[in-house]
């Protein structure tokens, strides 16, 4: 079985996903972003899951729960799913914060990142852009780009599976109860991506919408854009890939 951390997991897919994982024997790591928050996961650590706490919008928070993962027994996959809709926190939550993560956790080989339909509208373009949150962004661009990192891990990691998932538009929280799409499927893909030895889980650059490989926006694939993205998030933190 696998240890794998579920970020932002204290409700809506995160939540759906570290249940299913736990449920199935694997060894879990969920995530609040405070204490209050963590209360919600007592049933799960009930159950054996271990808990990490850190606000993802302060990155040395991501940097302490990364150095907290670091001090315990080595993660065999972390599926990227902390992320919000709207407001400031829309590039740290959703870019900066898995960035980081992927930068300074050591061991696993399999990463999932969230992405979204929503990431076809967004712009290739990183003129600009707020990453320390001191103004709303926009949550296509950030999809977009955690897109092109996921990309850009799976070129320059070969022996690491990273892949981004599009979860479908579902009836979360952030979704609202008017989404369309059916909200068992939307966390099947990222727990199979993270955990199963099927052919098809064991590929690495995919953009997948229910366990199908779909083609994302073509900047995602534009190595140079990769590179540039990549160098920009370096030099923001301070933390080289």
């Amino acid at each position: 079985m696998s240890r794998i951390l579920v970020t932002g997991s204290s409700d809506g897919l995160g939540r759906a996903a570290a249940d299913a994982l736990l449920s199935a024997g694997h060894d879990v790591v969920v995530h609040a972003r405070s204490q209050e928050r963590a209360a919600a996961l007592r049933a799960l650590v009930d159950r054996g899951a271990d808990i990490v706490v850190g606000d993802f919008t302060e990155r040395d928070a991501v940097r302490r729960v990364a150095a907290e993962l670091n001090d315990v027994k080595p993660l065999d996959a972390v599926i990227h799913n902390a992320g919000v809709w709207s407001g400031p926190a829309v590039m740290p939550v959703n870019v900066v914060a898995p960035y980081l993560l992927t930068a300074l956790l050591q061991g696993p080989r399999r990463l999932v990142y969230l992405s979204s339909s929503s990431h076809f509208d967004g712009r290739p373009s990183l003129a600009g852009v707020d990453w320390r949150g001191r103004s709303a962004g926009s949550y296509s661009d950030s999809k977009l780009f955690v897109t092109t990192l996921a990309a850009a891990v799976a070129r320059l990691r070969p022996e690491v599976l990273s892949n981004a998932v599009d979860p479908g538009w579902v009836p979360t929280k952030m979704g609202g109860p008017g989404a369309p799409d059916d909200l068992e499927l939307g966390h099947r893909t990222q727990e199979w991506l993270a955990s199963s030895d099927e052919p098809e889980a064991l590929t690495s650059g995919g953009y997948w919408y229910h366990r199908r490989r779909l083609q994302p926006h073509r900047a995602v694939q534009d190595e140079e854009f990769q590179d540039r993205l990549l160098r920009t998030l370096a030099e923001e933190t301070g933390t080289a890939l």
